[in-house]
């Protein structure tokens, strides 16, 4: 546990250490969602502290801290027969389903909501044009992501681009060690630590590819590997994100594919339509 860790070398910590120890043993659940910039200046220490810290109790860095703390938030709110929060409210074995529709739509409404703060024209715009001068375009991502890359990749090829995705990891590092300069990488994962997702798209940056990454938390190991980071929240979802995640990411998908379509509206329209009519003879009348 993060708690017995930190008391048990407390003593042995600097002062400055112990600011950060002292931040985590009485809001732990806050720091589960704030990234070492937040956690330095709620402590009022440097970031060198809060990674020095990290290593005093055993962590090679910030972010294997973070991931730690985050699952034993997650085991915590479990063992006292809770739901973590959904952006607001809780799940509990109180809750009426009746209840569910108005909180399911009012938790998807605040989750785009959120989502806005990081997707701005300019990165929106960047992405565009990675992506519609790309030769080649791979998505990757596993489990709750693969229904948003199976998302973005039909929207892709509707578009004429071509694209690609493998459910398979082995294939999909293949793939990423055989791409080039002229091609872009996707990488799709909520939490950004899925190690599955992380490792190819190393291969893909290691390969010279230009890489793009959606992501929930800003500072997730995946954005190392990452020239445009995506990042729809800083909100941590313990349970059911899932749900709300894959909302955001299809949300996210669709201004991709908006923002290709406006940035050469003849050529891509034309395409489109191409496209619909090579599948429109598999729909009844």
């Amino acid at each position: 546990m993060i708690a017995f860790e930190i008391k048990s070398r407390y003593a042995s910590l600097r002062k400055s250490e112990q600011k950060v120890a002292d931040l985590i043993l009485e809001h732990q659940q806050d720091v589960a969602g704030m990234s070492m910039t937040e956690v330095s200046e709620r402590a009022g220490v440097s970031q060198p502290t809060v990674v020095r810290f990290a290593k005093a109790i055993g962590f090679d860095s910030y972010k294997k801290l973070k991931v730690a703390i985050i699952q034993e938030v997650a085991k915590e709110t479990e063992r006292n027969g809770q739901r973590a929060p959904l952006h607001g409210f809780h799940i509990s074995a109180e809750d009426k389903i009746e209840d569910i529709p108005a909180k399911v739509v009012e938790t998807t409404i605040s989750a785009l909501e959120e989502s806005l703060k990081g997707v701005s024209g300019k990165t929106l715009a960047d992405v565009v044009t990675m992506i519609t001068s790309a030769e080649n375009v791979a998505v990757y991502g596993v489990e709750n992501s693969s229904s948003t890359v199976s998302d973005l990749v039909t929207k892709l090829m509707y578009l004429g681009i071509n694209c690609k995705s493998y459910e398979d990891y082995y294939l999909q590092s293949i793939s990423a060690s055989n791409l080039t300069k002229q091609d872009v990488a996707i990488g799709i994962s909520y939490s950004g630590c899925s190690t599955n997702t992380v490792d190819v798209m190393k291969l893909a940056k290691k390969a010279g590819a230009k890489t793009l990454v959606l992501t929930n938390f800003e500072n997730a190991p995946i954005s190392k590997y990452a020239d445009i980071t995506i990042c729809t929240s800083n909100e941590q979802f313990l349970y059911g994100d899932a749900i709300f995640s894959r909302t955001v990411q299809l949300a996210i998908v669709d201004m991709i594919y908006m923002g290709i379509l406006t940035s050469d509206y003849k050529k891509y329209t034309k395409k489109m339509d191409k496209s619909s009519k090579i599948i429109s003879n598999r729909a009844y009348t």
